[in-house]
Order: structure tokens, then C-alpha cells, then sequence
């Protein structure tokens, strides 16, 4: 069980979480945020606590979608919910045996060194089981918020399950209750949007 105090940072994924799941999608007109993303990123982030995005997009590797393709609809995100303060995204396919591609645990050790926390003060949310197995595998906290797509065994073997995204945000900063400061990293966002 997770001692209940501040997060290091939150670490979302990005499609069916921050955003509705358009499989494989290289259209920013296509971007459309989850209810109530913009208002939990805000809170979170009023309360000095990094967001990140932690994202498998295989499309790339698939050759469904380019590069460039992947990141205008990353800046259509960061148009719609605000800026991250950093980006971890597998480009690749199951079949490459990454150490990235979610549920290993690559991105979520990634976005926590870019934000200089240790992934075990992290919060990871996602809407699917190799969300919360790329936590476990990282040691961090991993919170489920389901959608239509969600297995119901995905759901039953989750530590932590969320009706939406204002739960899991009522959940973080309630725990809140011996204050550790804000990581200071203003170089992450110089750093782009990091992807292998």
C-alpha cells in the first residue's frame, strides 16, 4: 500500500485517458479530451504538481501514422489540456521487445527522470491493464479510470480503480497530507517530447 502523501508527479496516458481513443490517429481535428481532463489537469497543476504523458504509439512502427503526424496531434493535446511538463512515448511494436512499450516500465522511469522524481512517487493513470502493470513494474502508483474498452479483468486485478479523472485528482491531493515540494525542472520542457 502507498503512503498517502503528495504525488512526485502525475503521469497520464494519453488515448481513452487524457483524450478519446481514435485508434492509431494522426489528425489533430480528431483530438478530443475525456470530461473532465481539463479540469483535473488544472487542479493539479494549480497545486504545483508535475503532469506528464506517458504513450504507446505503435502506429508509428506500424507505419499508420508518421512521426511528425504523432506530434501535431501531441500539440493539439497540449493546445486543448495545457502544457506537460514532459512527454515518454514508445514509438514501437510489441514484436520489438522494447523495454518502453507499456506495461514495461520504461516511459513511467523516463518521465520520472526527466521530472528528477523517483518513479515510486509517481501516480500513473490509464484506462487500461498495461497502464497499471507498467506502475507496478516501475513501483509507482497506478490508478485505473475504465472506459467501454476496459476488460472487466483489467478492472477486478487493478490495485486502484477511479470512476473519472476528478476522482483520481480528489484521490492525489487528499492524500496530500505532509506537503513535499514541487520537483523544479524547468529544463523538461526543453527537452521536447522524448521518444525511442
Amino acid at each position: 500500500m502507498f503512503e498517502k502523501r503528495r504525488p512526485g508527479a502525475v503521469l497520464f496516458d494519453r488515448d481513452g485517458t487524457l483524450i478519446r481513443d481514435v485508434p492509431y490517429n494522426g489528425d489533430p481535428d480528431l483530438v478530443q479530451p475525456m470530461p473532465g481532463a481539463l479540469e483535473a489537469l488544472g487542479r493539479l497543476r494549480r497545486a504545483d504538481v508535475p503532469v506528464a504523458v506517458v504513450t504507446n504509439q505503435s502506429g508509428v512502427a506500424k507505419g499508420l501514422l508518421s512521426a511528425d503526424e504523432m506530434d501535431q496531434v501531441n500539440a493539439k493535446v497540449e493546445e486543448l489540456l495545457g502544457p506537460f511538463d514532459a512527454w515518454a512515448i514508445c514509438v514501437h511494436d510489441d514484436a520489438d521487445g522494447c523495454t518502453c512499450r507499456k506495461p514495461a516500465p520504461g516511459l513511467v522511469i523516463r518521465a520520472a527522470a526527466v521530472l528528477d522524481v523517483s518513479p515510486r512517487d509517481c501516480v500513473v493513470v490509464g484506462d487500461i491493464g498495461r497502464d497499471m502493470e507498467a506502475a507496478r513494474a516501475a513501483g509507482a502508483r497506478g490508478i485505473l479510470v475504465p472506459t467501454q474498452e476496459t476488460l472487466r479483468e483489467e478492472i477486478q486485478q487493478a490495485a486502484e480503480v477511479a470512476e473519472d479523472l476528478i476522482d483520481v485528482v480528489d484521490r492525489v491531493l487528499s492524500d496530500a497530507e505532509d506537503p513535499v515540494p514541487a520537483a523544479a525542472a524547468p529544463w523538461a520542457r526543453a527537452m521536447g517530447w522524448s521518444r525511442w
